[in-house]
Parts: C-alpha cells; sequence; structure tokens
C-alpha cells in the first residue's frame, strides 16, 4: 500500500502525467488504492545529494553578494547586447541568487523581510535541495504532494491527510506553490537583465523604469504635428499565446538548454483551473454559518483596503491586463515583451522607411540621413497635410496596446494598418480587422491610457529680420498636442466604485463601506485616495479641474455618510460642524466629558485629517518638464556610463580635456597632498578655483634657485609615484 501512494505521488507530480491524464480519470484509481487504509502513510522519503555535497558549510554561502553578482551580469549584458548567450545556466548554480530569491517570496508570502543571517539551517538545506533539483532535472511545476521547500506559513502534514483532503488538493485550484515562486524569482534574475539590453525603447510596459507617466511623456513631447493615429488592441495576446511562440522568441537570444527547457516545461504542464458555474453552484447550496472574526497574526501585514481598492478602480483599461501563462508566474510579462519586441523592431523599421523630409518645411538641424534633423523644435507649428510637406511616423506601445502617430495623408496610414494587420497575422496567429486597429483624426480626440490627445490651436507672435536688417513681427497660427484627462472616464470610474450616480449632474452617494471607521480613519483613507490622484494626473493639461472633481465627488460622499452616521439630515449641517474639509469632530459631547481638544492632548482620541485639496487653488499645477528626446531610465545611463568609463580612450580623452582646460582633478589634488607631506611634511593650502598652477609650484617646493627646479614631465611622474603610494 506504501508503495502505491509513492508510485501515485512521483507519477501525479511528473508533467508526463499532466498531459496525459486528468485528474478525474486518476481520482477514481487514487481512491481505490487508499480504500484499504483511512489514514495514508508519510509521503516517501525526498531524494537529497549527499551532505557533502549539499552543504558541507552553510557560512560561506551567506557571505556572497548577490547583488555584486546580478550587477556584473547587467553590465556584461549591456557591453554586448548583441552577443548569443549560451551560458546562463551557469548562473543558477549561484546559491546567493537563490538566497536573495527565497527573501524576496518570503517577503511578499509573510509581509516582512528575512535577513540572510535569520535563515535557518533547515531552510537553507532544503533551498540548496531544490537548486540541485533544479539542475539535475528532477524539479516539477505545480506539485501538490511533494516539495522541495515549503511555505514558512504551510504548517499542514501532509502524512496526515484523508482521503477528502487529498482530492480536495489534486482537484481544486491552488495557489502557485513556494517553491515555483522561489524558482520564477532566479529565473527571472537571470533572464531580465539580459532582455533588457535587446528591448526596443519603443515598449514600456512590465519593465523597470518606464512606467505610464513616461508614456505620457513620451507622447507629448514626440507625438506633436501628427494628424492620423492608429490604435491597436493586442491585449489577447497577453490572456495566452501558444508555447511555440514563446520558446521561438526565446531561442533567437539564449541558446541554453537548460533555460528553455525549464522555460517549456513551465508553458506546457497544464494548470487546474475552477469551473465558475460549479463554484457559484456550491456557494449557493452552502449554508451561510457564523464566521469568527480572525486575528492578525503579529507579523502580518495590516489590511488597509479601501483606498487601494479605489485606487486600482481608476487603473486605465490598456494597463489592466497583466499576463499569467502557465506556472511562469512573475516570469510571463518579460515573456510577453519577448513575442512582442519583434513587433517593435519591425515598427521602427517601418519608421525608417516612412520618413520622407520636405525642404519647403524643415529646419535641418542634423547631419545628412539623420532621422532626427527634421524640425526637432516645433513641430507642431508646420503644416501637416500636403502633398510637398514632410511624411513622418512615430510608434509606441504599452503591454499589448500600440499607438501609431502618422504625419501624412490617410491612404499612408490606412497601408500601414494594412501591413500591421498581415504581420500579426503571419508572426502571432492574431486575426485583426480595420475595427480592432481604427484610424482616428487628431480633431476627434483620442483615448490613450485614460488621456485624451487632442489638437489646441494658437496664435503666437512671430518675429523674424527681413531685407535690409527690418525686423518684423506678425501673428502667426499653429497648433500644439493637448494631453487632457478624461473627465468622462473618471466619472465612469466613480460610478464604478459606488462613489456617485447620474452622468450629466454627478450626485455623490454616501461611502456605506466605511460607516464603521472612524472620522480620523475615513478621512486618512480618502485622503491617501486623493494623494494618488494627484500623482496620477500629474502631466494633465486640466490637472487643477480633473483633481478638484474627484475631491468634490469624496468631499461630499463623506458628507451624506457622516450625515446618516450622526443624524445629522443634510450635508450643509455636517459642513457647518465639521468645516469644509471635515476636520472638526461630529460626535456630540453629552455630560460633563473633556472637550476633544483636551481628549487629544491626553492621547485618548486620534487627531482628525482634513481633506485636501478643498479649493482648486491648492491643487498642484501641471508639471511641463521638459523631457529628452532620446530618454533612457537613470539606471540604464548608469550601467552605460560606467562601461564607457572603463574604456581607456574614454579616459584618456577626458584627462586631456582635463589638462588643457588648466583643470585639476581630485584624485591628482589627493595625490598631491600625500606626495607634499611625505616629502615636506606641510600640508598644502585649500585648492582654490583657478590657482592648480600655484598648488603644483607649492607642491613641488619650486624657489628661485634654479637648481631645485623641476620640469612638468618630473611632475607628473611625482604625481603617478604619489597615487601609486
Amino acid at each position: 500500500m506504501h508503495r502505491n501512494l509513492s508510485v501515485l505521488r512521483l507519477l501525479f507530480s511528473s508533467p508526463a502525467a499532466g498531459s496525459l491524464l486528468s485528474p478525474h480519470c486518476y481520482l477514481p484509481f487514487l481512491l481505490r488504492s487508499l480504500s484499504s487504509n483511512p489514514h495514508p502513510p508519510p509521503s516517501a522519503p525526498r531524494r537529497r545529494l549527499p551532505p557533502s555535497s549539499v552543504s558541507p558549510s552553510l557560512s560561506p554561502l551567506l557571505k556572497e553578494d548577490a547583488i555584486a553578482t546580478l550587477s556584473s551580469l547587467w553590465i556584461s549584458s549591456f557591453r554586448n547586447p548583441s552577443s548569443t548567450i549560451t551560458s546562463l545556466s551557469d548562473h543558477l548554480t549561484r546559491p546567493e541568487l537563490w538566497i536573495l530569491s527565497y527573501q524576496k517570496v518570503y517577503a511578499d508570502e509573510t509581509g516582512s523581510y528575512l535577513p540572510k543571517s535569520s535563515i535557518s539551517h533547515t531552510a537553507l538545506d532544503d533551498l540548496l535541495a531544490l537548486r540541485n533539483a533544479v539542475l539535475d532535472g528532477r524539479f516539477r511545476w505545480g506539485a501538490r504532494l511533494e516539495f522541495f521547500i515549503r511555505s514558512p506559513r504551510d504548517k499542514t502534514d501532509l502524512s496526515s491527510l484523508s482521503k477528502r483532503k487529498i482530492r480536495a488538493l489534486l482537484t481544486n485550484p491552488q495557489p502557485c506553490p513556494f517553491q515555483d515562486r522561489i524558482v520564477q524569482e532566479v529565473l527571472l534574475f537571470v533572464l531580465e537583465p539580459v532582455f533588457e539590453a535587446r528591448f526596443s525603447q519603443k515598449s514600456y510596459a512590465f519593465r523597470p523604469g518606464r512606467t505610464a507617466h513616461t508614456v505620457v511623456r513620451t507622447i507629448r513631447r514626440s507625438f506633436a504635428g501628427y494628424l492620423w493615429y492608429l490604435k491597436g488592441d493586442l491585449s489577447t495576446i497577453l490572456d495566452g499565446v501558444k508555447p511555440g511562440l514563446v520558446l521561438s522568441a526565446l531561442i533567437r537570444e539564449v541558446r541554453d538548454r537548460k533555460i528553455v527547457d525549464l522555460i517549456k516545461s513551465a508553458l506546457v504542464t497544464p494548470v487546474l483551473t475552477g469551473n465558475p458555474a460549479e463554484d457559484e453552484a456550491k456557494k449557493k447550496k452552502k449554508k451561510r454559518k457564523y464566521q469568527k472574526k480572525r486575528v492578525l497574526a503579529e507579523d502580518e501585514p495590516k489590511p488597509d483596503p479601501y483606498w487601494l481598492q479605489s485606487f486600482f478602480g481608476f487603473a486605465p483599461a490598456e494597463a489592466d491586463k497583466y499576463p499569467n501563462w502557465g506556472h511562469c508566474g512573475v516570469l510571463s510579462p518579460l515573456l510577453a515583451n519577448i513575442c512582442l519586441d519583434e513587433l517593435d523592431k519591425w515598427m521602427e523599421g517601418k519608421i525608417k522607411e516612412f520618413y520622407k523630409p520636405s525642404k519647403a518645411d524643415v529646419i535641418w538641424t542634423g547631419e545628412e540621413g539623420d532621422i532626427e534633423q527634421g524640425n526637432t523644435s516645433w513641430p507642431e507649428f508646420v503644416p501637416t497635410s500636403g502633398p510637398d510637406k514632410t511624411r513622418k511616423m512615430d510608434y509606441i506601445r504599452f503591454g499589448g496596446h500600440i499607438l501609431v502617430g502618422v504625419r501624412g495623408p490617410r491612404a499612408d496610414a490606412a497601408e500601414l494598418r494594412k501591413q500591421l494587420i498581415q504581420f500579426c497575422d503571419h508572426r502571432y496567429q492574431l486575426k485583426l480587422d480595420n475595427e480592432s486597429v481604427p484610424i482616428e483624426h487628431i480633431t476627434k480626440g483620442i483615448m490613450f491610457l485614460d488621456h485624451v490627445l487632442c489638437r489646441r490651436v494658437v496664435y503666437p507672435t512671430l518675429r523674424y529680420t527681413a531685407t535690409g536688417g527690418k525686423i518684423i513681427s506678425e501673428k502667426g497660427v499653429g497648433t500644439l498636442l493637448s494631453v487632457t484627462a478624461s473627465l468622462k472616464q473618471c466619472i465612469k470610474q466613480f460610478r464604478k466604485l459606488e462613489f456617485l450616480k447620474g452622468d450629466r449632474d454627478p450626485d455623490p452617494q454616501p461611502c456605506f463601506r466605511m460607516f464603521h471607521a472612524t472620522q480620523a480613519h475615513t478621512n486618512a483613507q480618502m485622503n491617501k485616495f486623493l494623494s494618488t490622484m494627484v500623482e496620477w494626473y500629474r502631466y494633465a493639461d486640466n490637472r487643477k479641474k480633473v483633481v478638484n472633481f474627484c475631491s468634490y465627488i469624496i468631499r461630499g460622499s463623506l458628507a451624506k455618510l457622516y450625515a446618516a452616521k450622526y443624524k445629522l439630515r443634510s450635508r450643509a449641517k455636517v459642513y457647518k460642524i465639521g468645516a469644509r474639509n471635515l476636520q472638526r469632530p461630529l460626535k456630540d459631547k453629552k455630560g460633563q466629558s473633556p472637550e476633544y481638544n483636551e481628549l487629544m492632548r491626553m492621547g485618548l482620541v486620534d487627531s482628525i485629517e482634513g481633506l485636501q485639496y478643498t479649493r482648486m487653488s491648492l491643487v498642484p499645477e501641471t508639471d511641463y518638464t521638459p523631457f529628452p528626446s532620446r530618454w533612457k531610465p537613470d539606471h540604464e545611463n548608469f550601467l552605460l556610463e560606467f562601461i564607457k568609463l572603463e574604456d581607456r580612450k574614454t579616459l584618456d580623452e577626458q584627462r586631456k580635456c582635463i589638462r588643457e582646460e588648466g583643470l585639476i582633478t581630485p584624485q591628482e589634488y589627493v595625490s598631491m597632498l600625500v606626495w607634499n607631506y611625505k616629502k615636506n611634511a606641510v600640508m598644502l593650502p585649500p585648492l582654490g578655483e583657478n590657482d592648480a598652477k600655484k598648488a603644483k609650484e607649492e607642491l613641488l617646493g619650486l624657489t628661485h634657485d634654479s637648481e631645485n627646479r623641476i620640469g612638468d614631465d618630473d611632475v607628473s611622474g611625482h604625481m603617478l609615484q604619489a597615487a601609486q603610494m
């Protein structure tokens, strides 16, 4: 009987069994095998390597620096972004990466950070066993009964499970196992730097340093002057894609068999999903029983759900889709970008093909053949139509949504749409039509990330010098790209959250979910929500108007809630007692109880925080900070600058420039200080801005005696000798 159960568990944990047998097929056989013994025996012993090869000494594992290892991987990837990777699985043997992954997953699981010195020897032993299983090919995704390492919150004794619990464990959907998430994080650590160095600069979703705000700022800078816009929705790819397409895109850059096999196994291993109809039927049949209120543990994070739920209710449709393919978990967004990167590179080629400058309306600022040369300063003041005008286009992608701006006739936009549909059909087997990729005019207003792109006519004063040196001033006409927040979409989201009703004349509704909370807690929750709204609409032209509307809706909703809670009958009564920002306490003080200020001084009540942005003048202005044309995230700029400084030629050029300008570097000045102290036992005076020559003279002890004079060549030699000391 023990042998049958062990064989079954090993069989069900393998990917081959998951692909050949469904839970409904192997469940009767399992129950018949277990019918002779009501209590199943302990699970099969886990295969471990000898102790000498698993963990001879745990202390060296804690001394390795995972950040240094990952930094070297990022630097090497950005130094040679076009090279094919063949030995990436060597990083899977590094125990410091597995320890860092364990710390991250542990923090996600428990809500508290675990230092390396606090990791138990048992956890390290299990972590090394998981690493060896991955390297030996014994690891199986989605295992239900066989674990190499278990969650710190999982206290279940698998040896004492009943038949009913084993059946529920094998047939019902379960969260991603703890050990699966550790392997996913390690793969993400290894693969992300490789592909971040290769990804197109036109993609912004699921990438570090690139957010929706970056997209809005890029659109404001780069899409001015475009007349026609194409919007494409490819988000069905994020729901699921054939494993062959993912693996073919992965193999083009990574030729490591072990890494590819791990990801292939994660994609093809079936995942149990529940049936919504059956789940609803079970909920209806199940009788409601009294549920005892759960007490949170000391290390468990305290929930703060209301403002988080309210904020994520405002998430744009473009940012709502998050890929989750098979057992890939956090690795799925990276794989989605790997698949769609081919579309980005194809669109970059189309941008170069489409660009046809015209000397009639272009300000030439660059060299011949430079795509960025044409009228980079004021593209919005140049007419965007006509046969003799410049033809240009730009492209941006956020997740599965693309936006293409075309400057030229509509026929060019229609031809580009036709080619885009053919490319998606050929590469991704995605059937698109003209309705899924509409062509919209700028005057209609284009919605993207809950911001509306439209054209605003301006009449600037143009001053130029005519023949004879006469300065002429005249009124010109041009168009500016306006990026505004959609008030209609904002109303729609508030209605979804049950904050208001009605469209034309929205009326706030009381948020009864906060009925049992105190006034201080309720105001604090809503202030978090308002602060997030202010940051979300930071780059919208109508930031003041939209945030003031959000503040009005929330303030009215709270006023109605307090009127019902404290029986004040109307919002006007609430505002009269609690002030405009609802900061004063609304609860009546009966008898001889102390005043609110006295209670707050004694620490018996919470201080009530008034609502923010109750007036439009309190809302911050729109952020119009200039956005660089070739913008890159800070971490990429640091990496590229570090790689550039490692080049000997770059350092020689910088030193030559410093020498020509008559300046001195801090390193040389420190060397001069050390050398002077060793030679004369005298410290140099502070170095000024233009007295580098004087410092050299004082350093070398130049006097009026010609015998002790030292040439410039000897100066540099002494500096080098001092630096080496």
